[in-house]
This record gives C-alpha cells, structure tokens and sequence, in this order.
C-alpha cells in the first residue's frame, strides 16, 4: 500500500494543472497576486488515436508526447505538474480515528483501517488521507478523509507525465479537482453560491460528469457514458467523413448548411435528456430542486445549447467560465485560452493546488 499526494499541502512554486482525457490533454498555469489569480500559460494537444481507452492510459509514451507538445506550446518553464485520476477509479470514505494521534501513528492507524473499506488487496492500492476535524458523534475520536486508487491507475498517469519529462507532484481525484475549480465559479451563481444548489454539467468527449455543489461543495456526483465523440460519430455516419474529419469539421466547421437540422439539433436533445435524467435520479435521492445549472466542456460551445436545455428542465442554465475572473497572460491569451476556458474546469482545479 502505497501513499500518493492526493493531498499534498504546502505552497509550490510553481506548479502546471494537467487534464489527461481520451479526446485531449489541457494544461493551464496560474499566478496569484492581490487575492486574484492570472493564467500565466495554456495549452492543448489532442491526445493520439487509441492511447486512451475511457479512462485507462494504454500507450503513455504516445500520451507522454502529447503532453510534451502541449508545454512547449504553452511556453511554460515548469516542470512539476498536478494530474487526477477519475472519481470512478477512486475510493474516498470518512473514517474515524482517536483525536490524539499524529504523525506515523496517524497515517499507521489510518493504513490500519484502510483494510475495511478498500475492496482491494493492499498490495495493490495507492492511498492518501486528510484529517477533516472533530468528529460529530465521538469527541475522543476525528474524522479522517481516506481515499485510495489502484497503484496501476495512479502509476499509468505518472508514467505518461515522465515520459513528457515533467514531474508528477500531486496526484488528485476529478472530483476534488472540480469542487477545487468551483470556487472560480462563484461569480456566475446566485448570491455567490451561498446556500444555493448548483448542479455542473462537464460535458467531455466520451464521458459526462453531473456534479451538484451546496454552498460550492460537492454533495453529488455521477459520471454518464456520453460525450462530444457521439456527435463526432453522427457526423461520420451523415456525412461518410473519417472520424478524425469530422472532429476537426465540427471545432473548426466547414460542415454543410443541413447540418443544425439533420444532426445538432439531435444532439442537444439528447444533451437535454442527459440533464434532465441525471436531474430526476439527484432529485429522488436528495428531494432538492438546483437552482441553476452550469454547463461546461467542448459540447458547451454549441451556439445555444444552454438556452435549449434550460428550457428542456425548466431550471435557469448558463455556460461555466472558470476564467471569467482572472486575468490573462499576453502569452495564454494568444494560445486562445478564453476561447477554451469551458473546457478547463478540471485543469484548473488542478492548478489552484499551487495555492493550497
């Protein structure tokens, strides 16, 4: 059993926010001054044919040389980066543990414990832990958060980033990474997210992740097999394109005038009808309306889509900006990162743990 820095604290110097996906691999670096935050360099690469099956890294060299392109787009002179693994490949569990211990007794006594809630022989996992405070039930005891990856999920990442020549210093869970972004969003909410339900709707081009924050911590999360790489596939099957074809003729366009009728308008249903039932099976379990929902990801960009699903669900929805806020580098503005910024929502996640 392993410990990996899921929760490493401390100020780094500089530290890259990396967001490996099947479709493409996202960096984002940020600086901080005066209380707010500056994109100092961007970059995007698309991640090679096949090096990424779903989650599962298979060829980290092809992944690593797509990492080492995108930093050199970026311009970036860091080399520490911070990467995550997918919620779906992580365990995370609240456990409880005498109040006095610290130090080697703590993380002996949390590794101790591990054995009950992790499904897995020990050999095989990778874990981290962060003490929360006092329990709620026990004063003699504390709650401590545990969470846990198989070490071939977390070693697949590592050896990618090596590959590019950087250096994997925190090694994160997508869902802590977003709750981690959300506060970049606070400005687009209802009284900044005080009190209010938000659901986050990160539309990504095989996987969609349903989040829903109350007073901007996740409280729900579940991740849907649907993605931009559908409407990819529609467009192949409408219009005999190869599959490479029609993802650049759908970012970059050139696609014939029938195309929002015979294929767009299709799919924003059916992005609807993600939403709408990720918002029954929320709803069943915690009886709470959101107040709004925030849409992010590549799909985000479809010109209306969020009108369209607003008025599918019946709940005021809006495009996410995580860099609505910051300020931006002349270097990262020329890399189009605002044109990009929906779609960096886990990348910045990333990044903000510089800072905390």
């Amino acid at each position: 059993m392993t410990r990996i820095g899921v929760f490493l604290s401390g100020r780094k110097r500089s530290l890259i926010g990396l967001d490996i996906t099947a479709s493409s691999v996202k960096l984002i670096e940020l600086s901080a001054s005066g209380g707010s935050y500056r994109v100092e360099a961007f970059s995007a690469e698309a991640t090679p044919p096949n090096a990424i099956n779903d989650t599962t890294i298979v060829d980290a060299d092809a992944v690593g040389e797509a990492i080492r392109r995108a930093v050199k787009r970026s311009g970036s002179k860091t080399r520490e980066v911070a990467i995550a693994v997918s919620g779906d490949a992580a365990i995370s569990k609240v456990i409880e543990v005498p109040k006095h211990l610290s130090g080697a007794d703590l993380e002996d006594q949390v590794e101790l414990d591990a054995d009950r809630h992790i499904p897995f022989s020990m050999e095989e996992v990778s874990f981290d832990f962060e003490v929360v405070g006092r329990s709620g039930r026990d004063p003699d005891m504390q709650d401590v958060l545990l969470v846990a990856a198989r070490t071939e999920t977390v070693e697949q990442r590592q050896v990618a980033v090596e590959a590019a020549g950087l250096v994997p210093r925190v090694v994160d869970v997508e869902t802590f990474a977003v709750e981690n972004a959300c506060r970049m969003l606070a400005h687009q909410m209802p009284a900044a997210g005080s009190g209010k339900v938000v659901a986050i709707v990160d539309f990504g081009a095989s996987t969609t992740t349903f989040s829903v924050l109350h007073d901007l911590k996740v409280i729900y999360m579940r991740d849907l097999a649907f993605g931009g790489h559908q409407l990819t596939e529609e467009i192949v099957r409408t219009y005999g394109l190869s599959f490479e074809e029609a993802g650049r003729a759908k970012t970059e366009g050139g696609l014939p005038g029938d195309y929002r009728v015979e294929v767009l308008e299709s799919f924003m249903d059916d992005m609807s009808q993600q939403v709408s039932r990720s918002l029954q099976i929320f709803r069943s379990a915690r009886t709470v309306q959101p107040d709004q929902i925030l849409i992010c990801g590549g799909c985000a960009n479809i010109p209306g889509v969020s009108g369209v699903i607003g008025s599918r669900v019946g709940i005021a929805t809006d495009i996410a900006n995580p860099l609505g806020q910051m300020r931006l580098s002349p270097r990262a503005e020329a890399q189009g990162v605002q044109e990009a910024a929906t779609a960096l929502l886990t990348a910045c996640g990333l990044a903000l743990r510089r800072f905390c």
